[in-house]
C-alpha cells in the first residue's frame, strides 16, 4: 500500500479571525465543552484533509472546497501543491453572504 504524504494546513488571517469569533460566541452562549468540541472538529478536519485534500466538494462558484464539519460548522479551503490553505471558518447559522 502506498504511503500517503500529509500536506501542511495553514490558516489565513480571515480564517483565524473566524475561529476566534466562533470561540468567543461559544464562550458567551455555551460552555467550555462546546469550545473544546469546536477545536476538536478543527483538529480532526486538519488530520483528514492533510491526507485527502480532495475529499470535500469544490464550490461551483469559487475555487474553494467546502467541508461541512457539523450542521453548524463549515470550513472553506483551497488545496495547493504541498499545502492546504483554510480561507474561512463559518458558523452555518450566521449569514454567509459577506464572510468569505
Amino acid at each position: 500500500m502506498a504511503e500517503n504524504k500529509r500536506l501542511t494546513v495553514g490558516y489565513s488571517t480571515q480564517a483565524l479571525h473566524n475561529a476566534i469569533e466562533i470561540a468567543n460566541y461559544l464562550r458567551n452562549k455555551f460552555s467550555q465543552t462546546e469550545i473544546d468540541d469546536f477545536y476538536r472538529l478543527l483538529t480532526d478536519f486538519e488530520k483528514t484533509v492533510s491526507l485527502f485534500p480532495t475529499l470535500y466538494p469544490k464550490s461551483p462558484k469559487m475555487k474553494v472546497r467546502r467541508a461541512v464539519l457539523s450542521k453548524v460548522l463549515s470550513v472553506y479551503y483551497m488545496s495547493r501543491k504541498n499545502k492546504i490553505a483554510v480561507v474561512a471558518i463559518l458558523d452555518n447559522r450566521w449569514d454567509e453572504s459577506n464572510r468569505i
